[in-house]
């Protein structure tokens, strides 16, 4: 591939993860809303969410799968376009069980059609001695998506309404389907391993034997695969134990909800700094040191939460929108761009997926866990330190990956 055609993929992929992840990301200013009308209480409130991580997670096998055969291009249609539907139906919903099976399901099953899993598996690829950079710059969207989905969202809310406000955001999806899909072309399958023939003279000499490549019965033969999805899990705990609950935390405080959802826009940029600089620092200083770097200043975020007890905390609400979205998404490309170090071949699509599986659960529990935790104590503290716990328990987990596994022999 020519250093145009990976510019072109890159870009490709950058924009086509930044738009599905901000219309997915929207839901935290849409929780407010949903608050406001229908009354339900924060766990109700957050159920679709926590379904929608679940669901994300469990399909991502499935994905990393379609993704090995199919190559991104049409997964990138077939999630447009169902993506398109579930904001299309969002603007009717009446009913909690509704914005369950359009949001948390369907809308979700498409937006994973355009996400980091669909990309990795041909970054690792194209991007062998720079894979860390690669990923990061991709994963850079998810912050990108993050900083303008809120005050967006809310400014769409605030000027026609929640309802109206799906409608837009569905016609805009639709117009964009064919123009995403149209970045990526079809891929060239990888060069198979080669095997040096013998000299025909006689005197043969020793062979390298070609790479076994990894299957996933063999990567999750090996304690770094349980590794890799307990980082995945308590980073996803330790997410979204704040993340979802952000905007509604601020307003419950006091805050004015534009002037929340633009402070917390604006930390969440700084992300897209964070992802690609600690991304590309684990090829030089390792995945793990970069990813315990960042686990720190996640957590030096989440205790300036604990300290915010009123609007006049601008300062804050500013340090902690700063450090937490500055490494928002920082450890996925280095927990990514470890699983292709440790587990590469055709099948890290599907390896990938598997793993994902841990994001899933532990966003989905901790999104859900904050809402019932504030509706039997009327505060989002206790949630804040259960982030902070999982946090240091999924910077353990990833400390302990160090030495490379060792293929079980069968």
């Amino acid at each position: 591939m020519t250093p145009r055609r990976d510019r072109l993929l890159i870009a490709g992929a950058f924009v086509t993860f930044a738009i599905s992840a901000a219309l997915m990301h929207s839901y935290s200013v849409f929780l407010v809303a949903f608050l406001e009308e229908f009354r339900w209480t924060r766990a109700e409130t957050s159920l679709a969410f926590s379904i929608s991580a679940f669901v994300s997670g469990a399909s991502s096998p499935f994905v990393g799968a379609l993704v090995d055969r199919l190559g991104p291009r049409r997964l990138v249609l077939l999630g447009g376009g169902v993506l398109t539907l579930g904001l299309l139906g969002s603007g009717y919903v009446h009913a909690l069980w509704q914005l369950v099976v359009l949001y948390g399901i369907l809308m979700t099953l498409g937006a994973n059609c355009l996400g980091l899993v669909v990309f990795v598996p041909i970054l690792s690829r194209r991007f062998v001695s720079n894979r860390g950079m690669a990923i990061a710059i991709v994963q850079s969207a998810n912050g990108f998506a993050r900083a303008v989905s809120a005050p967006l969202a809310q400014i769409l809310i605030s000027a026609i309404g929640w309802r109206h406000a799906y409608l837009a955001q569905a016609a805009a999806m639709g117009l964009l389907v064919w123009p995403l899909a149209a970045l990526f072309r079809r891929e060239e399958p990888p060069a198979p391993a080669v095997v040096p023939r013998a000299p025909a003279t006689g005197d043969a000499i020793p062979a390298r034997p070609a790479r076994h490549e990894w299957t996933l019965a063999e990567a999750m033969a090996t304690p770094h695969f349980w590794l890799l999805f307990t980082v995945y899990l308590c980073t996803g705990l330790g997410s979204f134990f704040v993340s979802l609950h952000q905007l509604a935390f601020a307003v419950d405080v006091g805050f004015d909800k534009l002037y929340a959802a633009s402070v917390l826009g604006m930390g969440a940029l700084l992300s897209v700094a964070g992802v690609i600089v600690t991304g590309t620092l684990s090829d030089y200083i390792g995945r793990e040191l970069s990813a315990v770097l960042a686990y720190a200043v996640s957590i030096i975020g989440v205790i300036c939460a604990l300290f915010i007890t009123g609007p006049d905390h601008h300062w804050l609400l500013w340090i902690h929108a700063c450090f937490f979205g500055l490494t928002w998404g920082a450890r996925g490309p280095s927990v990514t761009a470890k699983t292709a170090d440790l587990f590469p071949g055709p099948n890290l699509g599907t390896i990938l997926g598997v793993i994902t599986v841990g994001t899933g659960i532990g966003s989905a529990v901790g999104a859900w866990g904050a809402g019932w935790i504030f509706d039997v104590s009327g505060s989002y503290r206790l949630a804040f330190v259960a982030s902070i716990v999982s946090y240091l328990i999924g910077c353990g987990a990833f400390w302990a990956l160090r030495r490379p596994p060792t293929r079980q022999m069968v």
